[in-house]
């Protein structure tokens, strides 16, 4: 039990101190490359550098209105504002997929208002168009060879190979600790497992293999607990903030699984084996189902991954975690909800949004839930 405890307090200190993070790193003289999601991190990896998320955080802009309006996704408008208050600074660039018409006027902002160097690029969404994997492999040359500038050296076919082997390890072990935590309810409450799945986005791939390798071992070997409670799929982009989350265990309400973008849904597809590195890492992103920020001719992906995720974790409802003016996830709610109810499960939407700590309205849908 203390392993766990100490273990579970090393991944809170994490999360909630990235800039702490960054700040070790950049002492310990790396290179540290931020990252948005869906971005190739095994190229970061392969030249010797850190990948370290960009998630925003909990602030009510003061300056990142110059460029972004107020209904701008909160997620990307907290980040330009980071970016020109100087929260990231020391990275040495930033890549940036072009997934939305958000990200594509954030592009623009932080050229003109962040002095960090920026890498976009952007991927192919006819993903079963036959010239989709050679596009995207150009595209991730683009990467590399701007990422090798930065690094100030190259890296071959094997070191390429050699770091998607380490990224699909990470994937595996997390995957792995988010099957054992469901065993152990009593001490991974919804705070607890968000604040784990948060700090991987801040850490080294080796150092999570690490971390969470033994933080898994320790749970298993803790007898099982029997949650007597309701349990929640979440789904979304994020799910903050904490006292939102904590309003689940206050109502005896466990969150047994997740297919949000900051947590699980970055490492449910790993990189296939493939004739190259480069098309190993394309691959990935086409083989990618049931993401919003994926298109999908199978519009009804999301919903039956969903579905299933329920019925494989006992689960009694799905909770949409609506990113405030996030477009692709609005176009996917109404479906996602039908879909989930038509199956005989509960669902409901709670507003996130990163420019208030306000959670009143979201924790009063929790409750209500809880009481049905």
């Amino acid at each position: 039990m203390a392993d766990v405890k100490a273990l579970l307090a090393e991944f809170d200190e994490i999360s909630k101190n990235p800039r702490k993070m960054l700040d070790s790193y950049l002492a310990a003289g790396e290179k540290v490359i931020g990252s948005f999601y869906y971005t190739p991190q095994p190229l970061i990896t392969a030249l010797g550098m850190i990948p370290m998320g960009l998630w925003g955080g909990q602030v009510n802009p003061q300056v990142a209105g110059k460029y972004a309006p107020i209904f701008t996704c909160s997620i990307l408008r907290s980040s330009l504002e980071f970016g020109m208050t100087g929260a990231y600074e020391g990275l040495s660039a930033v890549l940036m997929p072009i997934l939305c018409d958000t990200f594509r006027g954030t592009c623009a902002a932080w050229r003109a208002g962040v002095n960090i160097k920026l890498i976009p690029f952007v991927h192919p969404q006819n993903r079963k168009d036959p010239g989709a994997l050679d596009y995207l492999i150009e595209e991730y040359k683009y990467v590399k060879t701007e990422l090798e500038n930065v690094a100030g050296k190259t890296c071959t076919d094997a070191d390429i190979h050699a770091a998607i082997d380490l990224h699909n390890k990470k994937n595996k072990v997390i995957r792995d600790f988010c099957a054992a935590a469901n065993h152990h309810l009593d001490l991974i409450t919804a705070v607890t497992r968000h604040h784990v799945m948060k700090a991987l986005t801040f850490m080294k791939p080796e150092d999570i293999i690490e971390k969470l390798s033994q933080l898994t071992a320790a749970l298993n070997e803790l007898p099982d607990y029997e949650w007597t409670g309701k349990k929640v799929i979440l789904t979304g982009i994020t799910a903050e903030p904490d006292d939102m989350l904590a309003g689940f265990t206050a109502n005896n309400i466990a969150v047994v699984g997740d297919d949000l973008m900051q947590e699980s849904r970055l490492y449910r597809t790993d990189y296939p084996a493939a004739n190259s590195a480069m098309e190993s890492l394309a691959l990935q992103w086409l083989n990618i189902k049931g993401c919003s920020m994926a298109h999908d001719d199978n519009s009804r992906a999301r919903g039956e991954h969903l579905v299933s995720m329920v019925e494989e974790n006992g689960a009694d409802a799905v909770v949409l975690c609506m990113m405030r003016f996030c477009d692709t996830e609005e176009y996917d709610q109404p479906y996602i909800i039908k879909m989930v109810q038509d199956a005989g499960y509960m669902a409901f939407s709670i507003d996130i949004d990163q420019s208030t700590s306000d959670s009143g309205q979201a924790l009063t849908k929790i409750q209500a839930f809880a009481e049905n």
